[in-house]
């Protein structure tokens, strides 16, 4: 990319000018930061194409940096560090960074690093050009009647790209794929898509995380931070699981979406961002108001346009070209050759009810094409509980001719899953089939709140 703008935030001196001047010989515009106070600075002044981020810094870590990057949308970023382990480069790689430098590196490799990201930058702004022409829906598989109602909604409701549109289905339905798409159909498809999901925010920090604090705003707040409202400035804020959010942050939320306004935490004056709101539901939200968990306001603001997608269950004619969609992808990840589904795999995929959704059958093919050893999907090849059309419904626990203490081994399993979880209540939820919500509730029940 010619005349690309890269932020270089490193804390040795040295190192920080001669990578700055080696860059800037190349012909990249280049700014800098020896800490993460002046990278900050440096991303309110403007956001670089791409982020040159030192690990270990004076106030905190390059990660904090790495994460508000990845999530405002083309920002490419490679981390350095000179105590690079296997677990801190993955993690880094996990967490968005496309590449990790372990200094001393050579100027040779970063610059051919750099060039790497950069074009990987360009492809991907111009395959989402090119997507803004392709239409609604194109990374979702759907021709039944049930999905092409689905995206005929998202073609009415995308360009109109400040009215509020709640998506609503159970888990694995694809409600983030179609966030996505509004987006892309929208006028704001050149801006961030900022994706959040909100059961995994803890509730003490969640406030701060979206919505940013001021320096001294509480006991950690060394420096200010802007939250993923801000971050979504120009293009699409979603909100994911939008039920997990508490009463108080609630009417907060309800105050931006009708007036764009909002107050950092611990911040004085108010902050104006144009940012549309999409979010996402699995759960009855009526129940919820009437249950006093959800503010009724709240709830008739973000439901100004619902759109329901269908569960597997409701559109087997769409799960043959899902099929098809998914070993072509896991054909080219693994390096498999598989040609074809035999008819009679076909009808058991069919048969089977799919309470995971698209997401359950996209792991389950996922698993098969890894472990097949032929050109052709046969029925052998498929997990064993898809035999019978069914999911498994043996029950987990023996029940006696005398019963058994219900609470007492609903208490025990929480205990258990708050084990395993080490703590973490989102974790804990996701080995029960309980929302973090869920878990909070049996907390108090049972008295296990801290």
């Amino acid at each position: 990319m010619t005349n690309a703008r890269v932020l270089i935030l490193e804390d040795d001196d040295l190192l920080r000018q001669v990578t700055a001047e080696r860059l800037e010989r190349e012909g990249y515009t280049v700014v800098t930061a020896a800490n993460l106070a002046e990278g900050r600075q440096q991303l309110e002044q403007q956001i670089p194409d791409l982020a040159l981020l030192d690990i270990k810094l004076p106030d905190g870590e390059g990660t904090e940096l790495l994460e508000e990057l990845t999530r405002s949308g083309d920002t490419v970023c490679v981390m350095m560090s000179a105590h690079a382990t296997v677990s801190s480069a993955v993690g880094a790689l996990r967490a968005g960074a496309v590449d990790y430098l372990e200094k001393p590196f050579s100027f040779d490799r970063l610059s051919a690093t750099i060039k790497g990201a950069l074009e990987r930058t360009r492809l991907r702004r111009e395959v989402r050009a090119l997507r803004r022409g392709v239409g609604v829906g194109e990374d979702m598989v759907g021709s039944s009647p049930a999905m092409q109602e689905v995206f005929e909604l998202v073609r009415r409701v995308a360009p109109a790209d400040s009215t509020t549109v709640l998506l609503e289905g159970e888990t694995g339905t694809g409600k983030g794929l179609l966030a996505r798409s509004i987006h892309r159909a929208s006028q704001r498809a050149e801006g961030p898509f900022v994706n959040v999901t909100c059961s995994a925010l803890a509730e003490s920090v969640m406030e701060s995380e979206l919505f940013g604090h001021e320096k001294g705003a509480f006991t950690d707040a060394r420096t200010m931070k802007r939250g993923l409202v801000e971050l979504a400035e120009g293009g699409t804020l979603f909100l994911d699981e939008i039920g997990e959010i508490g009463l108080r942050l609630q009417g907060k939320l309800l105050q931006f979406i009708e007036e764009k306004r909002f107050r950092r935490v611990g911040g004085t004056k108010d902050l104006v961002v144009d940012a549309r709101v999409v979010t996402a539901t699995n759960r009855d939200l009526e129940e919820e108001v009437a249950e006093e968990r959800f503010r009724e306001d709240l709830y008739y603001r973000l439901r100004v346009f619902p759109i329901r997608l269908p569960p597997l269950r409701e559109r087997p004619s769409d799960i043959p070209a899902l099929v098809k969609t998914f070993v072509e992808e896991f054909n080219r990840q693994f390096g498999k050759k598989i040609r074809d589904i035999a008819p009679e795999t076909m009808a058991v995929l069919k048969k089977y009810p799919w309470p995971g959704n698209v997401r359950e059958l996209r792991n389950m093919i996922e698993r098969t094409v890894l472990l097949a050893d032929g050109p052709v999907l046969t029925p052998d090849m498929l997990p064993a509980q898809l035999a019978g059309g069914q999911p498994s419904r043996e029950p987990a626990v023996e029940l006696g001719t005398e019963g058994l203490d219900f609470e007492s081994l609903e208490r025990s399993l929480l205990e258990a899953a708050l084990r395993r979880a080490e703590g973490n209540r989102t974790e804990a939820g996701r080995l029960l089939g309980m929302s973090r919500h869920q878990v909070r509730n049996r907390l108090k029940k049972y008295g296990l709140e801290e």
